[in-house]
């Protein structure tokens, strides 16, 4: 079964850490990365630009109407997320449970069950 492992990021709370705990958070996402690419669990990582850099984009009477920024003010976005696969859930946090973000207070990874995909590589079953 397919997961998304969700990071959000809360712009006041990583500025709020020591230099030396912003580096822990870095250097612990290439240690996960390792664990589970060794465990053949890890199908996809990416980290998302900060949501400035963002476009949204509504169709309005046919026409593409493109606004800059995030869809929502905020205080946390999304930052980035990896795509596991694993036999089961409890499975599925344990591996949340190991990224840094999830040790920082006012952070956390949400694990969401994938029940769709779509793609060259991806199969119909998630």
């Amino acid at each position: 079964m397919k997961f998304l492992l969700i990071m959000h990021m809360n712009p006041q709370i990583w500025e709020s850490l020591t230099e030396e705990e912003r580096n822990e958070v870095v250097e612990g996402q290439a240690e996960f990365m390792e664990t589970v690419r060794e465990s053949g669990e890890l199908l996809a990582a990416n980290a998302l630009a900060d949501p400035a850099e963002s476009a949204v984009v509504r169709v309005r009477e046919g026409a593409p109407m493109v606004s800059d920024g995030p869809y929502l003010e905020a205080k946390e976005y999304l930052g980035g997320y990896y795509l596991v696969e694993c036999a089961e859930r409890d499975r599925a946090i344990e591996l949340a449970a190991m990224i840094p973000d999830a040790k920082v207070e006012g952070l956390g990874v949400e694990v969401r069950p994938v029940v769709f995909a779509a793609g060259p590589e991806a199969s119909s079953e998630a």
